[in-house]
């Protein structure tokens, strides 16, 4: 708080350099989380439907978001309660590595769920 107040001289071009330097240092240690799909069909079969919840398991434990599509085709688009009882399944599987963040809704051929890493 001096009177007159005091400049500091500085070299700009280096004043740049260590804020970028900066910046990069904390991009580099940050995490970008990614939303990653796995998309199911209603009459999925046991070994199918294991296998790509393995994946979502996976995705979930590197700390990304899952989006599970369940996708309807012609006639199945009227027992949507099917699709629903298979990511309710999915929902299940993964409770204990992931959590419902958007509950399973219907997107017009599609029915949509999200889950996020606990």
């Amino acid at each position: 708080m001096a009177r007159p107040p005091v400049v500091k001289i500085m070299d700009y071009g280096k004043y740049k350099f260590e804020e970028a330097k900066a910046a990069r240092a904390a991009k580099k240690k940050q995490h970008i989380i990614h939303l990653k799909e796995v998309k199911f069909r209603p009459g999925i079969d046991d070994h199918d439907f294991d296998f790509k919840v393995r994946h979502a398991r996976e995705f979930l434990g590197e700390g990304n978001k899952v989006k599970v599509t369940m996708m309807f085709r012609g006639r199945q688009i009227a027992h949507t309660e099917l699709g629903k009882a298979v990511l309710d399944r999915v929902a299940a599987s993964l409770a204990d590595v992931g959590k419902v963040e958007q509950d399973a809704k219907l997107d017009g051929r599609n029915m949509v769920m999200v889950l996020a890493p606990k």
